[in-house]
């Protein structure tokens, strides 16, 4: 099997619509670090993705989780929320190479209570986070990544798992 050369598409795609140049992918020639303080089994670790991940309508319960003023930014969810209610509300995907039926290929939230489980890390926030696919520059670094950064700090996060889609 060969891997889905997206990147390539993209511009592909982008060039077709009429534009004059492809798609400009974001790229930093200075990318912050700091290395973790203490070890990763002691670290409370969130987890964030960018599938536009929700939780199935529930007639039990009289709210969403996914609040729609703030569609198109950052948003969380309870982390407790069983994995069968989880899907993606994206279109952002390519249809024919893939589809969205395993929650975890884009959002790995059992994988990551495996971990937990496991000791591989020592806890995780009561809610897990997810950003609206954006496609511009300016508005993730000057709204979307301080509000995630926001979320993590206010939830004691030390690390965390960033799964783009």
């Amino acid at each position: 099997m060969e891997h889905v050369r997206y990147i390539d598409r993209t511009r592909d795609y982008y060039l077709s619509q009429g534009y004059e140049k492809s798609y400009e992918w974001a790229h930093f020639d200075d990318v912050p670090f700091t290395p973790l303080k203490k070890p990763l089994s002691e670290c409370r670790v969130g987890l964030l993705g960018t599938s536009e991940v929700a939780v199935h309508f529930d007639p039990e319960t009289e709210e969403n989780p996914i609040v729609e003023e703030h569609f198109r930014g950052v948003y969380s969810i309870p982390a407790d929320t069983p994995t069968q209610k989880l899907y993606s509300r994206t279109l952002d995907f390519d249809r024919y190479a893939t589809n969205l039926d395993d929650v975890n290929a884009f959002f790995p939230i059992d994988r990551m209570r495996e971990a937990l489980a496991d000791g591989r890390f020592g806890s995780m926030p009561g809610r897990v986070y997810g950003a609206y696919n954006n496609y511009s520059k300016r508005k993730v670094l000057e709204e979307e990544g301080p509000t995630a950064l926001e979320y993590c700090r206010a939830d004691g996060v030390d690390a965390v798992v960033i799964v783009p889609i």
